[in-house]
């Protein structure tokens, strides 16, 4: 053996243990003359320096990897990008075929893939692994590293069929599994696969850690991020709402100081609705309770019954004016520069109060003017000649000329309603007030039919249920209250009787049932009473038969009594109503076609048709 080795050959046995491809040793020992012992011992001893360099050379590449990954974490910037750079980095590093990156869901407790590299099914990137199947479920619960060399004969974990298609659709045989973990929590797991069978040496799988704990601080800190902006948008919200509630306490504040003003000088209703409109920069319309129509009349009946301000479509609100039960008007808002929010909304109802304040003090004013008006009406109505002396003076101081007007018109409403309604006939420029169980109003319509109408339409919206109205012409002259009186007697006459013929909402004229009110006078009792005393047996053979009599006498009435004329008309044989009239002529007797007889029996039937119960 010699001593020395000549330096070329020391040289290239170094290069051959540092080198990246394995030399040939025994042709550098082959010019020098050695033991067959130390040739062998060069050639292990270079092997082994040579596995060696090649470990610190993979391990220098690893970690200028993990330096590079590093670097990026701190640039953090796209996180599905840097997810892709790691897990590339890892496919790169590991060597096997497939590397994919799971994100864990704790509510579902599901993994769906987010990131793949070395895949070929394009349905592996978004697979939802179920909790608890598979090689997932043990890395996820156990919180640690696990591995199979054949996944298709693993037992360590049930199998899910979707999931074992899609790892047979890519081919995949072994799998490892590291989790991805932020303190005490799994928030992924980072996947290396092969397509063949392999067994996961600890080098490869604390490489994969390595990485995961890269993948584990992106995950968290994006999630970090997102809670971070999460909650700088949830407090750059909760700013503006409060910007916005201060804005808006502001804008109320300044419609209660200009609504305190209104009221302390004295302003009216459209003044209030200027202020609002200011206040809320919104286009603000005060409707009288004539003029609600439409879905915004629906609008402002859910007001009055909520007393809230209720949306009444195409962004615009509505809010009644409300004194108690009664609606004195009602506001339309169109919402303009402002959105509409919850401290508008109670603007707008607060400035409903106050109108109706200020209509409440007007109509105090008014009504102690109408309770002389009406103290006024009542002396021109009373029979004392004492309480009618000098009427026409008395009417003149309260701006009143007997000699202007012209009609009479007698309303009957329900007694809970009179107040309502005499409230919406002030209009009328006459007196008003309650007479006898009813509300007389006294204008200067020149045709009852009209003035009738006209006090039937006001009251109508008012008390929003049926009103009788019945008018009557006056003469107008001054001291002339014998006629008033009169014509006020008829057309409460009149207003009686008509629920007798089956009317309750309608406007006539004490003409038009001039018959009726001469006949009977005041009182259903009388009507019926005449109905029976005249047809009574017709009216009883009915009710014990087909109920055929009545409706044959009438249209015979009606067909000036030809049999001919009342069998066409009632689509019968002439015989059948010549049967009929005889039972007629049985009950009511032989004499039922004298004239007298005849006319008294012709409006008995008349009001027997138009009667509800007779």
């Amino acid at each position: 053996m010699a001593d020395t080795l000549p330096v070329d050959v020391v040289v290239g046995l170094l290069r051959s243990a540092s080198a990246e491809r394995e030399a040939d040793v025994d042709g550098l020992l082959g010019g020098v003359s050695l033991a067959e012992e130390d040739a062998a011992r060069i050639r292990y001893e270079t092997r082994r320096l040579r596995a060696t360099s090649e470990r610190w050379r993979r391990r220098g590449q690893e970690l200028a990897a993990l330096f590079s990954s590093a670097r990026e974490l701190a640039q953090l910037r796209d996180v599905d990008e840097l997810l892709g750079r790691l897990v590339e980095r890892a496919h790169d590093l590991v060597g096997t075929d497939v590397t994919y990156l799971s994100e864990f869901d704790a509510d579902s407790r599901e993994l769906r893939v987010r990131t793949t590299l070395g895949t070929v099914a394009p349905s592996f990137l978004g697979l939802l692994v179920p909790p608890g199947v598979g090689l997932a479920s043990q890395v996820v619960e156990g919180r640690r590293p696990c591995w199979t060399s054949k996944y298709a004969a693993m037992t360590q974990a049930p199998h899910d069929s979707a999931i074992d298609a899609a790892v047979a659709a890519e081919g995949l045989v072994s799998l490892l599994g590291v989790p991805l973990m932020a303190g005490e929590e799994v928030i992924g797991v980072l996947f290396a696969a092969n397509r063949v069978e392999h067994a996961f040496s600890p080098e490869e799988i604390s490489l994969l850690s390595a990485f995961a704990d890269h993948a584990a601080i992106v995950l968290q800190t994006a999630r970090l991020l997102a809670r971070t902006q999460d909650s700088a948008d949830e407090a750059r919200r909760a700013y503006d709402q409060l910007a916005r509630h201060v804005e808006a306490m502001e804008r109320a504040s300044e419609v209660h100081g200009d609504l305190t003003s209104l009221v302390l000088q004295g302003g009216e209703a459209p003044d209030v609705a200027t202020a609002l409109g200011r206040a809320l920069r919104c286009h603000v319309e005060l409707l009288d309770p004539e003029s609600l129509e439409g879905p915004f009349a629906d609008a402002v009946d859910r007001s009055r019954h909520s007393g809230r301000c209720t949306p009444a479509g195409d962004g615009a609100y509505a809010v009644a004016v409300l004194a108690g039960p009664a609606l004195l008007g009602a506001f339309l808002l169109e919402e303009g520069d402002v959105e509409f929010g919850p401290v508008e909304l109670r603007t707008a109802e607060r400035a409903a109060q106050i109108t109706a304040l200020l209509n409440l003090k007007q109509d105090a004013v008014i009504e102690a003017e109408q309770r002389v008006r009406g103290d006024l009406l009542a002396d021109m109505l009373s029979d004392d000649p004492g309480r009618r002396a000098g009427i026409a003076t008395r009417a003149r101081a309260r701006g009143i000329r007997l000699d202007e007007l012209r009609s009479v018109v007698v309303v009957s409403v329900p007694a809970e309603l009179r107040r309502e309604a005499v409230r919406a006939l002030q209009r009328t420029a006459g007196p008003v007030g309650e007479h006898t169980g009813h509300v007389v109003a006294l204008t200067g319509h020149a045709d009852p039919a009209a003035a009738s109408a006209f006090a039937h339409a006001m009251v109508s919206r008012a008390v929003r249920g049926p009103v009788l109205a019945v008018g009557a012409s006056v003469t107008g002259a001054d001291g002339a209250t014998d006629d008033l009186r009169a014509q006020a007697g008829a057309a409460s006459a009149c207003v009686r009787i008509l629920p007798s013929l089956g009317l309750s909402d309608t406007a006539v004229t004490a003409d038009d049932y001039l018959p009726y009110t001469a006949l009977f006078g005041p009182g259903e009792a009388r009507v019926r009473s005449y109905v029976r005393r005249v047809i009574g047996p017709v009216l009883d053979w009915d009710a014990e038969h087909a109920g055929t009599l009545l409706p044959t006498l009438s249209a015979y009435l009606g067909n000036r009594m030809s049999p001919v004329a009342t069998a066409r008309a009632l689509h019968l044989h002439k015989n059948t109503v010549l049967q009929r009239m005889e039972r007629a002529t049985e009950l009511l007797g032989e004499n039922w076609q004298e004239p007298d007889r005849l006319f008294r029996i012709t409006v008995a039937v008349r009001l027997a048709n138009l009667t509800k119960n007779p």
